[in-house]
């Protein structure tokens, strides 16, 4: 696959996770809105840090606040995961898995979130929901070929999925106290 020559930008997310009342395990998604690298893309409330971040996390936590109205006091981390690149953009995205307590409605951040999505992780790893595509970027060369799931009308993919497949099965087998 072919990779742009572009430097390093640092990012953190957060990988939220929560049990409603119902107790279907689910994972929060954003869809990012129409602006910017990402474009309508599913992924996790984050994005690079800031003079003022005192870490990583502290970048994660800011991002979750800003994007979708968690406050630290509504996330706790459960562990920090593995970093992933993107292939196109040049993150380096260094994920933080945590169980959140959302309010009663979610509070995003307008333009630069489209939507926030409740994906239950019993749907996430059905069969049905994985599929193969091919994406392209303004500026890149080559169409992408990558895998993605379903989720609704969208596909999640990319790094997002990097970050979240190998997490579904630990999260059905209850690895975290969630």
């Amino acid at each position: 696959m072919t990779q742009l020559a572009t430097p390093i930008i640092m990012a953190a997310v957060v990988v939220p996770v929560f049990r409603p009342a119902d107790g279907e395990l689910r994972v929060v998604l954003v869809r990012r809105g129409e602006q910017g690298p990402h474009a309508g893309e599913l992924a996790f409330p984050g994005g690079k840090g800031e003079p003022g971040d005192a870490s990583l996390l502290a970048t994660a936590l800011r991002e979750i606040r800003e994007e979708i109205g968690l406050a630290a006091e509504q996330v706790a981390v459960l562990e920090d995961l593995p970093a992933v690149d993107t292939l196109v953009s040049g993150y380096r995205i260094f994920p933080f898995l945590a169980r959140v307590r959302p309010a009663p409605a979610w509070r995003f951040q307008a333009g630069e979130i489209a939507e926030v999505i409740e994906a239950k992780v019993r749907d996430l790893v059905r069969p049905e929901a994985r599929a193969d595509g091919v994406f392209r970027f303004p500026g890149f060369p080559d169409a992408i070929p990558a895998p993605f799931l379903r989720v609704g009308p969208h596909r999640l993919w990319g790094a997002t999925l990097r970050i979240l497949d190998p997490l579904l099965p630990r999260l059905l087998a209850g690895d975290w106290p969630i």
